[in-house]
């Protein structure tokens, strides 16, 4: 079942001065999100995705398109029935946002305040999130003297605090080190298994939405350039964009002047062989090789376990008489696509 939906939504700010034009931050969009799925928009500074998201919770008003949350159009809601939605809709930033004068538990317990539950209701209901979060032991103390992972489980229990159907994730895992970010990560998909809630993220890091996402859409320009299952797009961008965050975690093929750095390293003739979970598996691809009685080595590249799923480039040094390396690229081709950067014998 669709729970988000987005119709040809387009937002577009006034000129500043008048001798600018009018900044369109988002273009003609049109983007589905399914109950229960964690979804990753992912761009460049200036691509649209955080203007997304605030469409999403109705902080701003599209000029033109519908917004659709659980198939009612927000757009056509007043001010009253907005707020209300928003008690439906979870959000935690990059920076936090807690308020600091308020200890961790009455960071959580403010949602609540503002909804005006009962005391014993919120009492009950905070405790429950710390645990859930992993702070029990830290709901009297305060935020600086928390770490910057401690503080984002904050962020996530008080966006929790309502019990909503939709969390949004501004670039929440910016500000953290690589070890707590896993962590992060981890609480989040926890979030999405053990309570149903769908996710959207919005961030600038490949990295996360290959930990954490379900499917991903890749914005710029205001504009979806591409969108898919997580593996489907990192395994086969189609893209420019997108070919350059799906590098940034992934070894590419080599060219230019790393494939001449590989060519004055290793002799014999060098190609890049691609696995793709469910198509072929290294072994097959070794295998061919060596019943050629052709010598290889891996130079470059890797296999990568995307959600569970395995993809990479191999770029191979094969060394033998030039016959039997022609007759050994053959075979191994059969089992992958082969990319040759390297023709030398």
């Amino acid at each position: 079942m669709t729970l988000i939906r987005l119709t040809d939504v387009t937002k577009r700010y006034p000129a500043t001065t008048k001798d600018s034009d009018p900044v369109v931050a988002v273009d003609a969009v049109s983007l589905d999100i399914a109950a229960g799925e964690i979804c990753g928009i992912i761009g460049y500074s200036g691509a649209g995705k955080s203007t997304v998201l605030r469409l999403v919770n109705a902080l701003e008003q599209p000029t033109s398109g519908s917004v659709e949350i659980g198939g009612r159009d927000i757009t056509t809601l007043r001010e009253k029935e907005l707020r209300s939605l928003r008690g439906d809709i979870g959000m935690i930033f990059q920076q936090f946002n807690l308020f600091d004068s308020r200890t961790v538990a009455g960071n959580v317990a403010y949602p609540l305040e503002v909804a005006r539950r009962s005391r014993a209701e919120i009492k009950t209901r905070v405790a429950e999130l710390l645990e859930f979060v992993g702070l029990a032991g830290k709901a009297g103390n305060y935020p600086e003297q928390l770490s910057g992972g401690q503080k984002q489980r904050v962020g996530i229990a008080r966006a929790l605090a309502t019990s909503p159907r939709i969390l949004l994730a501004d670039e929440a895992t910016s500000a953290l080190d690589p070890d707590t970010t896993q962590e992060v990560l981890e609480l989040l998909r926890r979030v999405n298994r053990d309570l149903g809630i769908t996710i959207l993220v919005i961030t600038h890091e490949m990295d996360v939405i290959r930990t954490l996402a379900d499917r991903v859409v890749v914005m710029e320009g205001g504009r979806v350039i591409e969108s898919g299952a997580v593996f489907d797009v990192l395994s086969a961008p189609r893209h420019a964009a997108t070919r350059r965050f799906v590098a940034s975690i992934i070894e590419d093929v080599p060219v230019g002047a790393q494939l001449d750095t590989l060519r004055s390293r290793h002799p014999g003739r060098i190609v890049t062989f691609t696995i793709r979970d469910g198509d072929v598996t290294q072994s097959d691809v070794f295998a061919a090789l060596a019943a050629q009685g052709v010598r290889f080595e891996l130079i470059h590249g890797g296999i990568n376990d995307i959600r569970g799923r395995v993809f990479g480039h191999l770029t191979l040094a094969l060394e033998g008489e030039a016959d039997a390396v022609d007759r050994a690229i053959t075979a191994a081709s059969a089992f992958a696509p082969l990319i040759e950067e390297d023709a030398r014998g």
